[in-house]
């Protein structure tokens, strides 16, 4: 179906709408955080490239990646409308979150990129020792 509005007035709008974040997935982080006793977390750092979570004493920067957003090898579906431009959205999405690790890297700060799936239940384990290979 095509847009009821000319390129230029769609873009204007859209222009308009923030972004809100990944809020549960981010919320869903900060609990396992809490579960598993992990500390020295903060939210909301001003570091290059907004990571979700900072641990500063530890130089490590927590990113938690949508698996639609950010193209889960796994998960990550395409959408059958506008083809071209969803490809185009997720290949811009993957090399902004590769210069992202790549500037903070050469700022001498780790990063982690934990995938939305992750957070389930039945990868609890596998995630809890991947986290604290980076922070011990």
């Amino acid at each position: 179906m095509p847009d009821v509005f000319t390129k230029a007035k769609r873009s204007e709008v859209m222009s308009r709408i923030r972004s809100r974040g990944n809020k549960d997935t981010e919320l869903a982080l900060a609990k396992f955080f809490r579960r598993h006793k992990i500390i020295g977390w903060r939210r909301n750092q001003k570091l290059f490239g907004k990571p979700d979570f900072v641990f500063p004493k530890l130089r490590l920067a927590v990113f938690v990646d949508g698996c639609f957003w950010h193209g889960c090898p796994m998960h990550t579906t395409q959408p059958k409308n506008n083809r071209a431009f969803w490809k185009n959205k997720f290949n811009r999405n993957k090399a902004r979150d590769h210069l992202v690790t790549r500037i903070l890297r050469s700022q001498v700060w780790r990063v982690l990129r934990i995938w939305e799936h992750e957070l389930a239940r039945k990868n609890e384990e596998r995630l809890l020792r991947r986290i604290q290979r980076f922070i011990h």
